[in-house]
């Protein structure tokens, strides 16, 4: 009888392990899928390219709640907040999918597509597979911004003109490593170097 016993709580552990075993292998297969389609066939758009030139600003962590509140009775994003509030402006609310990092909007933006989970295994620090976005898809791109962020659409590609800030910058613990300045030291990096492009292009 013992032993019968001790047979049947062996097969209920064994029973458990499979069962755990399948559960947590089906987290990879649901979220760790990924979102590129290989093969297909190139469109071209109706009447021809809707611009000759795209601008992109991002701001990243622009979070629609602390984008539409009042800080100290004053907005964050005056400029915007008022374009929007207007009508002058087109926007949208873009819901976090994971990983929640800052990648995955630029790979939206830039892709139109969600990040491949599979870059978890590069540390986030490159594309694991690649995928055509607006750098490489354009003759000439300049691009200026985040050493997170830039390299990933602009590494191995010569008609892209990239610089990124120090990557010490980005210490938001401390300010962005100036407290007297704040993240914007950030932002009147990148505006600095479009200036600088735009005064070089007009002569």
């Amino acid at each position: 009888k013992i032993e019968s016993e001790n047979a049947g709580s062996s097969r209920i552990a064994l029973m458990a392990i499979i069962f755990h075993l399948c559960a947590f292998a089906s987290i990879f297969d649901i979220y760790f899928r990924s979102p590129i389609i290989n093969g297909l066939e190139e469109v071209e758009m109706p009447g021809g390219a809707q611009a000759d030139r795209v601008v992109v600003f991002i701001a990243d962590g622009c979070r629609a709640d602390m984008f539409f509140s009042l800080y100290e009775g004053e907005t964050l994003a005056p400029h915007i907040r008022s374009k929007i509030l207007s009508g002058q402006a087109s926007w949208g609310i873009s819901h976090t999918r994971v990983p929640t990092e800052s990648r995955p909007c630029h790979a939206s933006i830039f892709g139109g597509i969600y990040e491949d989970p599979s870059a978890v295994t590069k540390g986030w620090q490159q594309n694991p597979v690649e995928f055509d976005t607006v750098m490489n898809a354009s003759s000439a791109a300049f691009a200026f911004g985040s050493p997170d962020v830039i390299p990933l659409f602009a590494k191995g590609l010569g008609h892209v003109t990239a610089e990124v800030y120090p990557a010490e910058w980005e210490d938001f613990s401390s300010g962005c490593g100036s407290p007297s300045r704040g993240c914007r030291r950030l932002d009147d990096w990148v505006f600095g170097r479009l200036r600088a492009l735009l005064r070089r292009a007009g002569g």
